[in-house]
């Protein structure tokens, strides 16, 4: 998978400079994008029930197949000197449509390769790996390669990226886990459940509406507009593209390093909306920036705020669902996600016609980042957050609050630090305790903790001023009985 993501960083600041050079003007970049991302959008439905149907190996090797033939064959019209617009958004069709298969059965893979307890460490791994290759070493080489060679140097690697993943693949050993009866069920009925499944759980599908609207505001003009804006508006090279996005790959490094060092946080779907909503803002720095380094400096949060939220939401998903229904939902995932990205490409072009490639940049971060966070205040996204705190102690019930509560306050402020046995986090996540985890990470820790010791503080408290009242009633009204529930 790394010389494979290696590939794809390369292949970002080729196709984006081969797509100039025969066009200078948004819309060639964008039509790319376009021809890449609705062939995905369309398939990713089927790839998601073909992943959950047949080995999931077989799934990503023939997907490397088909992208060794199409990069290879644009490797081969650049080498010719013959290559036309109307080829390069063919074979970024095909690309596109083999990652649709390729992506979910990615997604369902790692649960089926590390034990439960593993799953935050294996995708912090992930996540350090991807933006370390596609963000990071990728596009570094990506510009050298193109500023030496040209782009057919840069496609001929990534061709043979795709030929060792291959290799790499089919050399995997069997894997063990999923009974799948084929022969009751069509693949359409694996894929209305999977639909079915999603529509049952907020966090899920309101999660995937929100990917939805924030990337048709923010992916089109991104991957259009900064390169075009590193060429036309600072004048510079594919090697500083490449270096750009090398350093927005150094902040998703340190992202994914702070969660492999961190617990599942007790609020997963809290902290990712927060960490999205502050990775979405920071595009708007892409319009604010003059220079390079400003540039840099934006692809850094963003890079990093977006692997600090994947890591959880990531985990999340392969905790909280069956793995027989993990490629359907991955494949929901990509597909409403995605399901507006051809839009953002076509939108794009004119809308930076119109608004200017600055203007388009700073909207598309400022108003991504507010939708990104009113989807955190649907009703019913957190509710799954409340069974996952760890709780050093259970709710005193109305009529049993007795007057040793302020002791219980004492004791609970005093334990509060660490995780009681039986508690839900223990269960979730059952390894030893992190050694030195990250200044940050350990502020929000205690952050969480806080406001987890107020919040049990103030209910203590509650019920037993309740319970003092309906004494009081008693007294007052004899022979009265209190209510049997209390709905206020």
């Amino acid at each position: 998978m790394a010389v494979s993501l290696l590939g794809d960083g390369v292949f970002i600041v080729a196709v984006a400079w081969q797509a100039y050079a025969i066009a200078d003007r948004p819309s060639a970049l964008a039509y790319v994008g376009l021809a890449a991302s609705l062939p995905q959008v369309v398939m990713l439905l089927i790839g998601g029930a073909v992943s959950d149907r047949i080995p999931r190996r077989t799934v990503l090797f023939w997907a490397d197949v088909a992208r060794l033939v199409a990069v290879g064959a644009l490797a081969a019209l650049a080498i010719a000197g013959d290559l036309r617009l109307w080829e390069l958004y063919l074979v970024s069709a095909l690309i596109g449509t083999a990652t649709a298969f390729a992506s979910p059965a990615l997604d369902a893979l790692v649960p089926q390769l590390v034990p439960e307890g593993e799953l935050i460490q294996a995708n912090a791994v992930e996540q350090f790996v991807r933006p370390a290759a596609v963000q990071l070493a990728g596009p570094a080489l990506g510009g050298l390669a193109v500023a030496t060679m040209g782009p057919k140097g840069a496609f001929s690697f990534d061709a043979l990226t795709f030929a060792f993943s291959a290799v790499c693949v089919r050399r995997m050993t069997r894997l063990p886990g999923r009974s799948v009866d084929d022969s009751r069920v069509s693949l359409r009925h694996d894929v209305w459940e999977g639909l079915r499944y999603v529509r049952g759980h907020v966090w899920l599908w309101g999660t995937f509406v929100s990917a939805t609207f924030t990337y048709l505001l923010f992916i089109g003009p991104t991957q259009v507009l900064l390169p075009y804006l590193v060429r036309n508006g600072l004048h510079q090279g594919a090697f500083t593209y490449g270096a750009v996005l090398a350093v927005g790959g150094v902040g998703a490094l340190v992202g994914a390093v702070m969660m492999g060092r961190a617990r599942q946080p007790r609020r997963p779907v809290t902290w990712v909306y927060a960490w999205w909503t502050v990775a979405t803002l920071a595009v708007a720095g892409y319009g604010l920036a003059t220079h390079a380094w400003g540039l840099a400096l934006a692809a850094l949060v963003v890079n990093g705020g977006e692997a600090v939220g994947a890591v959880v939401w990531g985990t999340l998903k392969q905790r909280r669902v069956a793995n027989s229904m993990l490629g359907r939902v991955s494949s929901i995932d990509w597909f409403v996600s995605t399901a507006l990205l051809p839009l953002s490409y076509a939108l794009t072009a004119p809308v930076a016609h119109a608004l200017g490639a600055r203007t388009t940049l700073f909207l598309a971060g400022t108003v991504g980042a507010a939708v990104t966070l009113g989807f955190l205040f649907v009703p019913g996204m957190r509710d799954g957050e409340r069974s996952e705190e760890p709780r050093s102690a259970d709710v005193v019930p109305v009529g049993d609050v007795s007057d040793d509560v302020a002791d219980d306050l004492s004791a609970d402020d005093g334990g509060s630090a660490t995780t009681s046995p039986g508690s839900t986090a223990g269960a979730m996540d059952p390894r030893p305790a992190v050694i030195g985890p990250l200044p940050f990470d350990l502020c929000m820790a205690s952050l969480y903790q806080r406001l987890d010791d107020l919040e049990r503080d103030l209910e203590i408290r509650i019920t037993a001023a309740v319970a003092e009242l309906r004494a009081v009633q008693l007294v007052q009204r004899p022979g009265a009985t209190p209510l049997a529930t209390d709905r206020r």
